[in-house]
């Protein structure tokens, strides 16, 4: 395990003046931004399949709008909850300097108050519309993203995207219980790919961006370690995420389409990382977004596989 570091100080630039009359469609448009759509759209992709291999077939229309509403709602939660948090560091990187508590469009009052809304919704819409068990690991998820990742462990340890990427995996597990009302052996496999896949997915992120990051005072690994610990690292947890991916083989009796799938996706994903530790041990930076991409597309993919695997009638 990686040593932690101290808590970090950010001194922050003055807040930018808040806009005034900015218009209905750019107003709306902040709340959106606020929510991190693009991680919420990520998230809620691997929830359609987990249902589906829950259901074995295609579940309930219905239930499958139903979560994915509450899933968005919890996600959407959570980046506001994380975007007024971490408002001060969000000033002094240039990858975040458009967000709307940076640029003003949203007060720092009304983004708590959106966020507490969003997740007190989420909560009770899971419960009235699924099941409690979908609704608690709704309310999981925003703990843990706020409370452990925001809170605790990201400005304060090089682990933090590690044990805070957690609360990424949580929603194939409300998927599942959605459909079932309970949590088996397969969704703790996806549970555990999607965990194992987040610090190589963020990774290079942290990489490409290591200014930014240590402008704010942010210990990402790619800010306190160097490219080759970097690089490795993203190998180690690229090679265990395919590894963790080809147990649902066996234990969901995953067919040809799957096992296909999850074995060539795997080995892009594999090489990918392996070309950017190649230029890493060279002291060349490499293009760490294309592994960035590039592990998106392998969720992608896997995900499709999952969800039409149970499907096919052999």
């Amino acid at each position: 395990m990686s040593a932690h570091s101290e808590p970090v100080t950010v001194t922050a630039s003055t807040p930018a003046p808040r806009s005034q009359g900015i218009g209905f469609r750019r107003t709306i448009a902040a709340y959106v931004a606020l929510t991190k759509p693009r991680v919420m759209e990520l998230l809620l992709v691997v929830t359609v399949p987990a249902m589906i291999l829950a259901e074995g077939a295609l579940p309930n229309l219905w239930l499958v709008i139903a979560t994915l509403i509450g899933g968005a709602l919890s996600a959407g939660s959570a980046g506001a909850f994380n975007c007024y948090i971490d408002r001060d560091a969000d000033r002094v990187m240039k990858r975040t300097e458009n967000r709307p508590l940076v640029t003003g469009e949203i007060s720092d009052r009304n983004a708590l108050i959106f966020a507490w809304v969003l997740g007190v919704l989420s909560i009770i819409w899971l419960a009235v519309t699924t099941n409690w068990l979908a609704a608690a690991f709704g309310l999981a998820a925003i703990f843990t993203y706020v409370v452990v990742y925001t809170l605790w462990l990201k400005r304060r340890s090089e682990q933090n995207i590690i044990w805070g990427g957690i609360a990424g995996c949580f929603p194939v597990v409300i998927g599942w219980a959605a459909v079932t009302g309970d949590v088996g052996w397969p969704a703790w496999v996806l549970f555990l790919v999607i965990f194992l896949w987040t610090p190589a997915h963020y990774w290079p992120l942290s990489m490409r961006y290591r200014e930014d990051y240590a402008a704010a005072g942010v210990p990402m690994l790619g800010v306190v370690r160097g490219r080759t610990t970097v690089g490795l690292q993203i190998i180690l947890y690229t090679w265990a995420t395919v590894a963790s991916s080809l147990l649902l083989i066996p234990i969901a009796q995953m067919g040809w389409v799957y096992t296909i799938t999850a074995v060539a996706s795997g080995a892009y994903f594999i090489a990918e990382s392996h070309q950017l530790y190649s230029h890493a041990i060279r002291g060349r930076e490499g293009k760490p977004m294309r592994v960035f991409h590039g592990s998106i597309a392998y969720l992608s993919v896997l995900s499709l596989a999952i969800a039409i695997d149970p499907l096919l009638p052999f």
